[in-house]
């Protein structure tokens, strides 16, 4: 790990009491923003980037990125400021407030904030990771007719993971609601309550990412009743991308040109660095969580998560129709969610393919 980076980077940890304060330090900056009317705008490097991103192996080009000082590095003198959170919904809060720039989140969480924005609230510029979520389960449930009655927990009503849940239940003819009542009861719950609370028999199963999945199987005694790959063409479902909320894109997009390179230069950490990957998110994870994962659990979460900047446009429509089927979701259009044009940029320059916004937005 490289310390210097570690003593100089501004860190927070956000929780679901914690954003309602990034929320009131944002709002009055965020009120004052001018609609994207269309006008010229100057534009020019932020003096800051603030970003999120959890610490979850699903997220470790942002974890990466923040050991390895790749992030910093491509940044140069825009500072970087770093907040942590648990879930999804509570990423988007800080970001629909003005208290973050960018985040690392997953599709569904992307979704909501552009439907109930009409569009102008944050894109996506790049994806991060595919895989890395499944239903886990206790003994004496080995079949989906086992879960009636069951209470099941998710990171975050209306996260990509409690969205997922939901809609896979709806299909299997269970039917649940946002309260926690109906056929399987689910409770969203923080993911590391949701460990103790397994092991304490509280709860029956739950539907998580990386690493905990793996925690819950490692560390407790679970198993896998549902991995989400097999629920999608070729396994490849996206978990974590990356969004920039759209005035800060409008207003800097060099910067945002700049967080691009850093996060393509991780994926690719990732890809050439296969030995020393588990050691530097494991670094990232303590750092943040002030416990490293065991040897096990995240050489097992690794196995199933892949890191691309790929954000699998395609898989879109069927994640607007999974939010509306579990009722977590407003109808709307995701016409215009993502703006990739950046990220091609670079990818032209590298001589690589670009990558598809699947007519859902510039690429």
């Amino acid at each position: 790990m490289n310390s210097t980076i570690r003593t100089t980077r501004k860190t927070l940890t956000i929780t679901a009491l914690g954003v309602a304060a990034m929320m009131l330090a944002g709002c009055s900056a965020a009120a004052g923003a001018a609609p994207n009317d269309g006008a010229a705008t100057s534009t020019s490097p932020a003096a800051e980037l603030r970003l999120g991103y959890f610490a979850n192996v699903t997220h470790a080009p942002a974890i990466v990125g923040l050991e390895e000082g790749l992030l910093e590095d491509a940044l140069g003198d825009t500072e970087l400021t770093t907040s942590v959170f648990n879930a999804g919904p509570a990423a988007i809060e800080a970001l629909s407030a003005g208290a973050i720039d960018a985040t690392y989140i997953g599709p569904n969480p992307s979704i909501n904030t552009f439907i109930q924005s009409g569009g102008q609230s944050a894109h996506i510029v790049a994806g991060a990771a595919t895989g890395g979520a499944a239903l886990v389960v206790r003994d004496g449930i080995d079949s989906v007719d086992d879960l009636a009655g069951a209470t099941l927990a998710t990171p975050q009503l209306g996260n990509t993971q409690d969205v997922a849940l939901r809609s896979w239940l709806a299909d299997e003819g269970f039917e649940t609601d946002t309260q926690g009542g109906g056929d399987v009861h689910i409770t969203p719950t923080e993911n590391a309550q949701t460990l103790t609370l397994f092991q304490q028999g509280e709860l029956d199963g739950a539907w998580l990412p990386e690493p905990w999945v793996s925690r819950l199987i490692v560390d407790a005694g679970a198993h896998v009743l549902v991995d989400e790959a097999e629920l999608w063409r070729e396994g490849a479902f996206p978990t974590t991308v990356l969004l920039v909320r759209a005035e800060f894109l409008a207003e800097h997009p060099e910067t945002v040109r700049a967080l691009l390179e850093g996060h393509e230069a991780s994926v690719a950490w990732l890809a050439d660095n296969a030995d020393e990957a588990a050691g530097v998110i494991n670094a990232g994870i303590e750092a943040e969580t002030g416990k490293p994962l065991a040897d096990a659990v995240i050489d097992r979460a690794l196995e199933h998560v892949v890191f691309s900047v790929d954000p699998h446009a395609e898989t879109f429509a069927d994640l607007v129709a999974n939010g509306l089927e579990a009722g977590t979701q407003k109808d709307g259009s995701i016409d215009g969610l993502f703006d990739l044009r950046i990220l091609n940029e670079l990818r032209e320059e590298a001589g690589e393919e670009p990558v598809s916004a699947g007519g859902l937005g510039e690429e």
